[in-house]
């Protein structure tokens, strides 16, 4: 009877790990600019944070990721949504400057582990911006 038992709790586990278990969303935690060549000018780390560099906008744009925070040169966001269907990840992000708050809607495309597509909806295929994930 315990065999039995054994037998039926393993089928039905083995059934919800192969039909219910959840797809592990992209970790695209970390700093990301424009050009991985000047990740070092764009990007300084401080005691084990990564912050922005000092005139870092002259080198091109960036942002960084820590869990829901996502930072920019000008404005810090916390993603409170996030969808993934297949290579392509949905945001929708609470945004805030010195100036103002607003709510943002913003899309990316995986091409690889450490390079990122930011496309813009509507905007056809060719409107993307291209980012590649800093070493650390």
């Amino acid at each position: 009877m315990n065999t039995k038992r054994l037998a039926l709790l393993t089928a039905c586990a083995a059934a919800w790990i192969a039909s219910g278990s959840p797809v592990l969303a992209a970790d695209l935690n970390g700093a990301w600019a424009t050009d991985a060549s000047v990740c070092n000018k764009v990007f300084t780390r401080k005691g084990g944070t990564i912050a922005f560099a000092q005139d870092s906008d002259q080198f091109g744009g960036g942002f960084i990721v820590d869990g829901d925070k996502i930072r920019g040169q000008l404005q810090t966001c916390t993603i409170k949504s996030r969808k993934q269907d297949g290579n392509l990840i949905h945001f929708i992000a609470a945004c805030a400057n010195d100036i103002m708050a607003s709510s943002v809607q913003f899309s990316a495309k995986l091409i690889d582990d450490n390079t990122i597509s930011r496309i813009f909806p509507g905007m056809g295929d060719e409107l993307d911006m291209k980012y590649a994930r800093c070493p650390n």
